[in-house]
């Protein structure tokens, strides 16, 4: 215990020295579902905005409502929203869900406390925080809230299929041999001193471990340096957050990547 403390101490010592020299703001939060390990900066800060990010929700909304999956319509657009990150697929799909107040029915389902949709036909200006990100993932990974089985495979399937041009980001914390499922978000803020919003979150599977991360910056100079700071605070948190506690938790039943 006393040397987990101390691996602790080191890794948020690390990451707030890095964090020193970075521009703009920057939150995150981590779980290892198998160790129970824990860590996290801002991780409530609930003002962050998703952009592409809320992509997922939005998915995730659509199959709660539908007991009998998407049609294969619907399952095109989901494919094109989280593979590609296809807007228009996206306002197709926000328009089917309800918009806000559909989402809004959603996060309260599923427990979202700190996540806020979009306004109007803007899904990207949904705002989350860090710790609702996890609990999202949580319920990709465990089941529940009214999606099934097949319903996560297909989310967490996509979400492992990013277009190669978009998988950066939380994929940083893998090791040879993990696997990854993620969704990235990044827009411009022309109205905030021409900066940039760049997020990233997902689930790095591998042995021993089944770790949710995610990492949200906003103020940034540009989208190159929001990724270069995701990926620093990945990199540390991949390989060395099993060193923060002894394996105390049992590892649960997931959904595996397909």
């Amino acid at each position: 215990m006393r040397a987990g403390r101390a691996a602790r101490a080191r890794l948020q010592h690390d990451i707030s020295r890095y964090l020193s020299r970075r521009p703009g703001r920057i939150v995150y939060a981590a779980l290892d579902l198998v160790t129970g390990a824990r860590l996290g900066r801002g991780e409530h800060e609930h003002d962050m905005i998703t952009a592409s990010g809320a992509k997922v929700d939005v998915v995730m909304a659509l199959l709660a409502r539908r007991s009998g999956g998407l049609d294969e319509g619907e399952r095109d657009l989901a494919a094109r929203m989280i593979r590609e990150s296809d807007n228009s697929a996206a306002d197709a799909m926000w328009s089917r869900v309800g918009a806000g107040g559909g989402m809004s029915a959603f996060y309260d389902r599923v427990d979202l406390r700190e996540t806020t949709p979009g306004p109007s036909k803007y899904w990207g200006g949904t705002t989350t925080s860090p710790a609702d990100r996890i609990r999202l993932l949580k319920v990709l990974v465990r089941g529940g809230k009214g999606l099934s089985a097949a319903d996560r495979r297909l989310v967490l399937g996509l979400m492992g299929r990013v277009q190669k041009d978009q998988a950066w980001g939380v994929s940083a914390a893998a090791r040879p041999g993990d696997r990854v499922a993620l969704k990235n978000g990044w827009t411009p803020r022309p109205f905030i001193h021409n900066t940039w919003a760049v997020t990233s979150y997902g689930r790095i599977v591998g042995p021993g471990r089944d770790l949710l991360l995610s990492v949200q910056t906003d103020r940034q100079p540009g989208e190159g340096t929001g990724v270069q700071s995701i990926e620093g605070i990945a990199r540390m948190i991949g390989f060395r957050l099993h060193t923060l506690s002894p394996t105390t938790a049992r590892p649960c039943p997931a959904t595996p990547i397909a």
